[in-house]
C-alpha cells in the first residue's frame, strides 16, 4: 500500500486507514483479528480508534492484538479524546484534566507507553481553546504522544487552532484533522480543506463511503445485517437515504458498472485521491468487507468519470 506524509510532518502512513469504531460491539475479537491481519498484510499501517468508541472496548481490543498479531512499531497508532460516557449518556469534555486522564486510560487499554497520533475528538465552547491545546503540548512533551491532531472542527476552528499552535515554536504543532468527507458529504470543501491546505494539515476523512450508503447496499431497502438495521447506527445511516444521496449512489453504480469495479471501490478511490487527503479511515464490520475495500489500492478513476462524479455530487450536497 502506498504511503503518504501526514500533512507537512515527517510522519508517513498508508493511504487507507483502518477504522475501529465498531470493535468490541458489532465486530468481535475474532473478526477484529482477521481484519488486522488482512490490513497489515496489504501494507496498511494507520490504525484509528478513540477513547469513546464502544466505551473503551475498541482500544482494549486493539491492545490485546498488538504484539501478537502485529508489532507495535509496525503500525501508526492513533486515538482520540474528548467524547466520553457517564451513566450511559454521551458528553464532551475537552478540559486539560479530562483529556490527559483520558490519554493515560487509553495508553493503559492499548498496552503502550505512547500513541503516534493523539487527536482532540471534538470542539467545545465550554473549555478555552488555549487549555485544550495545552493538553496536546503536555502529551508531546511527556512522550505520551508523538504527533497531535484535531477532529470534527469547522473551518474557522481549524484555522484558529493551527495558527495558535504555530505562534509559539515550543508548542506541539497540529499535524492533521479528521472530518467526515465523501461523495454524499462534501461540505468540508468550502472552508475546512482550504484551511488545511494553507496551514499544512493532513486530512483523514471518516465515513468515506457515506456511512455505507455509497456501497449501494441500501438501494433496495435496509439489509438486516447492515448498520442501518442496527439500533446504534440506524439514525446515522438514515441521514443519507434521501433523494439527493440516491442520485449520487446511482451515479456511483453506473461508474462502477462501466469500470467493472464495485461501487465501494469507486467511492473510496474518489475520496482517497482528493486534493489534500492523506488517508480515508475505512471501517468495516467484517474481514470480508475490509478485504473487498482493500482491493481498491491499485485502482485510479479515469478523469472523465471523476469529473462526472464531481458534477453530480457537487449539485446534490
Amino acid at each position: 500500500m502506498q504511503q503518504r506524509h501526514l500533512g507537512t510532518t515527517g510522519l508517513r502512513v498508508s493511504r487507507t486507514g483502518l477504522g475501529t469504531m465498531t470493535w468490541g460491539r458489532d465486530t468481535d475479537e475474532h473478526e477484529a483479528r482477521d481484519q488486522l491481519v488482512a490490513y497489515v498484510e496489504a501494507g496498511g499501517t494507520l490504525i484509528d480508534t478513540a477513547a469513546g468508541y464502544t466505551d473503551g472496548r475498541s482500544e482494549e481490543l486493539i491492545g490485546s492484538l498488538l504484539g501478537d498479531v502485529v508489532g507495535r512499531d509496525d503500525v501508526v497508532l492513533a486515538t482520540k479524546a474528548g467524547i466520553w460516557r457517564r451513566g450511559g449518556e454521551r458528553y464532551a469534555d475537552t478540559s486539560r484534566g479530562a483529556l490527559l486522564r483520558g490519554l493515560d486510560t487509553s495508553l493503559k487499554r492499548l498496552g503502550t507507553d505512547h500513541v503516534d497520533l493523539w487527536q482532540v475528538h471534538i470542539w467545545t465552547d465550554e473549555t478555552p481553546l488555549e487549555e485544550t491545546l495545552g493538553a496536546l503540548d503536555l502529551a508531546v512533551s511527556s512522550g505520551r504522544a508523538t504527533y497531535v491532531g484535531i477532529s470534527n472542527y469547522s473551518g474557522w476552528q481549524t484555522a484558529r487552532a493551527a495558527t495558535h499552535q504555530e505562534a509559539a515554536p515550543v508548542r506541539a504543532r497540529i499535524a492533521s484533522t479528521q472530518v467526515e468527507y465523501s461523495l454524499v458529504n462534501r461540505r468540508v470543501e468550502r472552508e475546512v480543506l482550504p484551511a488545511c491546505a494553507a496551514l499544512g494539515l493532513g486530512v483523514l476523512p471518516w465515513s468515506p463511503l457515506g456511512r455505507g450508503v455509497l456501497t449501494g447496499k441500501y438501494r433496495g431497502g435496509t439489509p438486516s445485517d447492515s448498520r442501518g438495521a442496527s439500533p446504534a447506527f440506524a439514525g446515522f445511516v438514515e441521514a443519507y437515504l434521501d433523494d439527493p444521496s440516491r442520485s449520487i449512489v446511482e451515479a456511483v453504480v453506473r461508474a462502477a458498472d462501466g469500470l467493472d469495479w464495485t461501487p465501494l471501490e469507486v467511492a473510496l478511490v474518489w475520496v482517497r485521491d482528493r486534493p489534500g487527503v492523506t488517508a480515508p479511515i475505512l471501517g468495516a464490520r467484517t474481514a470480508a468487507q475490509l478485504k473487498a475495500a482493500l482491493g481498491a489500492e491499485d485502482k485510479e478513476l479515469p478523469p472523465e468519470l471523476r469529473d462526472a462524479l464531481d458534477d453530480v455530487s457537487e449539485s446534490a450536497t
